[in-house]
């Protein structure tokens, strides 16, 4: 061979581009699966992260700087110290000098924020001023405590007079002191720039402290001023053991650093404090055993002990934080293996799609393959160029998917997100040289028929099955018998969210074992049957390829994740709106403190939406005259509140047995708490305003719709003194009745809540509503993918099923046969699938019920007004998914008979067209 020519063979077009140019739409369609896939697969990590991130903010925002701001505070180990060394240590130098080093101790385990984030000197008791311009509610003196913060002037706007001054020489004897006071707390307290109070000394005269100015928190809400409520403004509090229950005020004198020594000449026994406050924006959900372990550390371990090291041997630390964490972490706890059930369900039926694409490209090239193999190519090369060629298409398509997941979703933890899509690109990738190569290790020519009912299968395939199908019975028996009815166990193993799979793996074997058997004993009572279509159909049924098991577990595991997510989202609703029916006690409720209005029960029936309105009278404080627990008292209309009772199907009763019958004792509906105290006897009962009556129980119910508790008494409000039965709240019924018409009703007189606003209150944790638009994605992805599975198991066949139409076209097949032909021969798989999809699903929910509750997710908290609320089978939710994929093969056969009648080789091919 010459020089020249061999650079020809040299230059030759390689492998990959000549593959990619000869089927580009394969190739385009392959990129565009593995970007959506990668798309997903990156998505969901960051999705969590996202909504957890909010969640645990969201946590930590509700409970508020009075139990999430970590308090340092030190006092005891001065008690016996010389008072001029304990005046050094409360001078602002001592207090500012381990600020910084207590501020650093948590790391990254903790983030703090340090513009929130405070020091200073405190007095641990309260001090009565017994100026008399100062406001007394009761007669009794306001007292105050005295607080010297840092960094007064950053956190406020002076709004009279000027900040507070201190000398730099002010001690335990100082009898005259500056300070400040927000202007909450002069509103409230009749104190003005210029005022003077005068506070007890501790063996000394009084301490003198004079107001200079008046300031404005620039940020009221935040921890400098709420950890300590105090600060902000004054608060009403009540007098202990006082049997009138006399209130006072309770405030804060705002000195400057400087005069903290003064302090100890009071008798408020000061301490030196430094609050921690955590940084909001960099918390994170994923960190929350670093975050409880760092916040024990603070309380009682290491961190803790480097603070004493820092500040003084006798710090301790006071906070809640570790309470939140716990609530934010048991809330998570629920949701997560719920969502993470979604996940693997949706991330195993793409796997499998992928999976089968590979599978579709190594059958649409199997005579190429074939032929290489014949020429000497090795498997190790073959593998290696079939790689090559997927990974050009699959790599740069994942990281599209990825950029635009990113892109999609901000925050979260891009490794995650990365791992995923390269798990989709390598899968991609590895599809079709593996299928590949099993399909070609040895070399031949003509491939063995693999009908799905004459199919034998191997030992080694049987070998396989069985060890796979014992494995996944083992994993669902292990699930089965840990799984507890109050969700302890089965709730946070990772067997739950691998469920619905395991069942899908057991069902597709077992099913694709089974399929056979029918097809066999049809086939011969099918061929004396007149028509052609009938045998026909069955025939080329039975003439499917055997190695079905991955599209039937695609669709197995894509209908099990649909209903059992349907199943989920309904009951979460349903127990949702069941705890607002129970919380309001009808469509909407209107609640006085005092008796509403004579004309409000009429212009609150005119209101859009409303249906009707029963009127209650509510008394919660009824005292037994036997000596018992105080019992709340509702006075009804015995019939309209007997109709209310079965709308809202919440404690319904016969209206004529409570009716009053002038007797002197009146009839009671009771809860069964009362009920076992009180029996069958009349008993007398007192209400607030002296007047009593006597009851007898005639009938028990665990709820009612007026009261909400577990102690309660309904009885005909006409047989009630006048005043108790005057109405004090209206439960109103009908089609979404209209809040703003109801609130104008109302006219601020009352309180109106709606059924609807509770069910979104009961929705509002970023937590909750996160991982459902999670849940909700993921099953719709799952049914996507599902019907992705169902067109490429079509497609694989599209060919042949094509040429057998345009055969029998020649032989006089009328179109309406061929569409008949088509669509009967689809429908046992389809049959297997929707029948087998629907078992398999209710199967998962059965096995899994005992071990969830919906609880959490639906109300945000353990505990709900309608009790536990469990996983149910729903049956729209199991049966529509079935019925579609019937739906889509029937559909897709009848679409395939239509478009091959249209092609012009048909009409060439045909011998008659019957009609």
């Amino acid at each position: 061979m010459s020089d020249r020519t061999a650079g020809r063979v040299r230059v030759a077009a390689p492998w990959v581009r000549t593959r990619l140019r000869s089927a580009p739409a394969a190739a385009a369609a392959l990129a565009l699966l593995v970007a959506v896939t990668a798309f997903l697969a990156a998505a969901l990590p960051l999705a969590v992260d996202r909504y957890g991130d909010a969640g645990l903010r969201r946590s930590v925002e509700t409970a508020g700087p009075g139990r999430t701001t970590i308090q340092l505070y030190a006092s005891q180990d001065e008690a016996f110290m010389p008072l001029e060394e304990w005046q050094e240590r409360l001078r602002p130098d001592a207090v500012r000098a381990p600020y910084a080093e207590l501020l650093a101790l948590p790391g990254r385990s903790l983030p703090l924020d340090s513009g929130q984030s405070s020091y200073g000197v405190r007095t641990t008791r309260r001090l009565a001023a017994p100026d008399p311009y100062l406001s007394r509610p009761d007669g009794i003196a306001p007292q105050f405590h005295l607080v010297a913060p840092g960094g007064l002037a950053d956190h406020a706007r002076l709004r009279e007079g000027r900040l507070p001054k201190a000398p730099d020489d002010v001690t335990a004897a100082t009898t005259a002191v500056e300070a400040a006071v927000t202007a909450q707390t002069a509103r409230k307290l009749n104190i003005e720039a210029g005022s003077v109070l005068h506070l007890p000394g501790q063996e000394r005269s009084p301490l003198t402290v004079r107001v200079t100015g008046v300031v404005e928190p620039r940020a009221p809400h935040e921890a400098y001023w709420s950890t300590t409520p105090v600060l902000r403004g004054p608060n009403l509090l009540t007098v202990p053991g006082d049997p009138q229950r006399s209130v006072f005020w309770a405030g804060a004198l705002l000195l400057p650093p400087n005069a903290a020594p003064a302090l100890l000449g009071a008798g408020g026994v000061p301490e030196r404090y430094w609050t921690l406050v955590p940084e909001m924006s960099a918390l994170h959900g994923h960190d929350l055993p670093r975050l409880t372990s760092a916040v024990a550390s603070l309380e009682a371990g290491p961190l803790l002990q480097r603070a004493r090291a820092a500040a003084s041997p006798a710090v301790n630390a006071e906070t809640s934080l570790d309470e939140v964490l716990a609530e934010h972490t048991e809330l998570r706890s629920v949701i997560g293996p719920l969502v993470a059930v979604a996940a693997f369900g949706t991330g195993t039926v793409a796997a499998v799609v992928l999976l089968m694409a590979g599978g579709l490209a190594a059958d649409r090239r199997r005579a190429e393959l074939t032929l290489l193999r014949a020429r000497g190519a090795s498997l190790p090369g073959l593998a290696g160029r079939l790689l090559a060629e997927t990974a050009v298409v699959a790599v740069p398509a994942a990281a599209l998917g990825l950029a635009a997941a990113r892109l999609a979703v901000d925050g979260g933890r891009a490794a995650y997100a990365v791992a995923a899509a390269g798990a989709v690109a390598l899968l991609a990738c590895v599809a079709l040289p593996l299928r590949a190569v099993a399909a070609h290790r040895a070399v031949r020519v003509h491939a063995a028929r693999d009908d799905l009912a004459a199919a034998r299968p191997s030992r080694r395939r049987t070998v396989a099955e069985l060890t796979l199908l014992t494995l996944a019975a083992g994993a669902v028996v292990a699930l089965r018998t840990r799984g507890t009815p109050d969700g302890e166990g089965a709730s946070g193993d990772g067997l739950v969210s691998l469920a619905p799979v395991l069942v899908g793996v057991i069902a597709a074997l077992v099913l694709v074992r089974l399929y056979p058997l029918p097809l066999r004993g049809l086939a011969r009572p099918a061929g004396r049957l007149r028509g052609v279509v009938g045998p026909l159909s069955l025939a080329r049924a039975g003439r499917a390829r055997g190695s079905a098991v991955l599209p039937l577990l695609a669709l197995l595991t894509a209908l099990t994740t649909a209903a059992f997510g349907g199943s989920v989202l309904t009951g979460v609703a349903d127990a949702r709106d069941r705890a607002a029916v129970l919380s309001v006690g009808a469509d909407a409720r209107i609640d006085g403190l005092q008796p509403l209005p004579s004309g409000l029960a009429d212009r609150a029936r005119r209101a859009p939406g409303v249906r009707d309105v029963t009127a209650v009278s509510v008394t919660h404080e009824g005292r037994p005259a036997d000596g018992g627990p105080t019992v709340p008292v509702a006075g009804v209309d015995p019939a309209g509140y007997a109709a209310l009772s079965r709308r809202t199907d919440i404690g319904a009763f016969d209206p004529d047995g409570l009716k009053a019958s002038g007797a002197g004792v009146l009839p009671a509906l009771a809860s069964p708490e009362v009920a076992d105290r009180h029996g069958g006897r009349p008993f007398p009962v007192r209400l607030d305003d002296g007047s009593r009556f006597t009851v007898r129980i005639v009938a028990v119910r665990e709820r009612t719709p007026a009261l909400a508790g577990l102690d309660f008494l309904v009885v005909d409000r006409s047989g009630l003194p006048a005043g108790p039965a005057r109405p004090t709240a209206l439960l109103v019924t009908g089609d979404r009745p209209d809040a703003g018409a109801l609130r104008e009703a109302a006219g601020g007189t009352a309180q109106v809540r709606l059924r609807t606003e509770q069910f979104a209150r009961y929705a509002d944790s970023p937590l909750q509503s996160g991982a459902e638009r999670v849940y909700t994605v993921a099953v719709a992805a799952g049914a996507g993918y599902a019907v992705l599975a169902l067109l490429l198991t079509l497609l694989r066949t599209a060919p042949e099923r094509a040429a057998l139409l345009a055969r029998l076209r020649t032989m006089g097949l009328t179109r309406a046969q061929g569409r008949r032909l088509l669509v009967l021969e689809s429908l046992p798989q389809a049959l297997l699938a929707a029948a087998g999809g629907t078992v398999t699903a209710w199967a998962a929910i059965r096995l899994l019920s005992p071990g969830i509750d919906l609880t959490t997710v639906a109300v945000s908290t353990s505990s709900s007004p309608a009790g536990r609320a469990a996983l149910r089978t729903d049956p729209v939710s199991l049966l529509v998914p079935a019925l579609t994929v019937g739906a889509l093969t029937v559909g897709i056969a009848a679409a395939q008979a239509w478009w091959t009648g249209r092609r012009g080789s048909v009409r060439e091919l045909r011998a008659g067209d019957a009609r």
